[in-house]
């Protein structure tokens, strides 16, 4: 369990990324933590991860407060940033430097996974180009087995096939016991893949709701024509035609659309917080 109880948080305390920022992730989700540029969603991790430390409030993980980073805390969280630094190290000597932080880390796995993105496996880890850098930190963070995984933009600098492996690869991992939190810019390489979303603007919670409560409580679709109502939330002209958002008042199964929800979101923020 992650608790989040007022937190604030700023570089300056003349400006805060987020104040009073309240909300609880259950174990055994995928979150998808969506924000504009310069939301603060990248700041957020790192004050999970206890690489950053709020201004106000507190943050609780699994029983643990990430600033006292105490062992405990550490053996079972893995954060990825997005800009990812690998040593002048072979992949051997990188698993004998930092697996042993892990108790849970498991060779068998992260051999597997390697396999799976299709990393090489030679050489220094310097010499990777990016994209194979990523592949390698993802599959030595999986393989860590943490309670916690937090990944900031995973599928930057990853080819089509390799999103389509990742998602496989965290669909794969997920159990009861774990909390993965994915911030991207890539809304559409998380289609399918989470259970709850997270929206945070202008510092402010806008949403922290399950996909299905989302798919029961609003409809999504593109139709040829369309007249605004007082049920519309967000409309946009398509090459299909218009894209809309709408609530949902005749409970008809539509797929999420996680861009279209993120707009209707940021711009019907008090209409969306009295439906949630």
């Amino acid at each position: 369990m992650i608790k989040l109880e007022n937190v604030s948080f700023g570089y300056s305390p003349r400006k805060l990324l987020y104040k009073g920022l309240t909300m609880n992730l259950d174990q055994g989700k995928v979150y998808g933590l969506l924000g504009r540029n310069g939301a603060g969603k990248s700041t957020l991790l790192k004050n999970l991860s206890g690489m950053l430390f709020p201004m106000l409030g507190k943050i609780i993980i699994n029983g643990n407060e990430p600033r006292k980073r105490e062992p405990n805390f550490l053996h079972n969280i893995y954060f990825i940033p997005e800009e990812v630094y690998v040593p002048a190290l072979t992949i051997n000597r990188y698993v004998s430097l930092f697996a042993p932080f892990y108790p849970r880390f498991n060779r068998d796995q992260f051999n597997k996974y390697l396999a799976d993105l299709e990393v090489e496996t030679t050489g220094k880890l310097s010499k990777l180009s990016f994209g194979q850098q990523k592949k390698f930190i993802i599959a030595f963070g999986l393989a860590c087995n943490t309670a916690v995984l937090l990944l900031d933009e995973p599928t930057n600098g990853l080819d089509i096939p390799s999103k389509k492996q990742f998602r496989k690869l965290i669909a794969g991992i997920m159990d009861g016991d774990r909390t993965i939190i994915i911030s991207t810019h890539q809304i559409r390489d998380l289609d399918n893949l989470i259970d709850q979303v997270i929206i945070i603007d202008d510092g402010k919670l806008l949403l922290n709701a399950p996909v299905t409560e989302i798919g029961e409580k609003l409809m999504f679709k593109t139709v040829q024509f369309f007249a605004e109502t007082s049920g519309s939330l967000y409309t946009e002209e398509t090459i299909r035609g218009i894209s809309v958002v709408v609530s949902n008042s005749k409970m008809e199964s539509t797929k999420v659309d996680l861009e279209h929800l993120f707009n209707a979101v940021t711009e019907n923020p008090e209409r969306i917080k009295a439906m949630f």
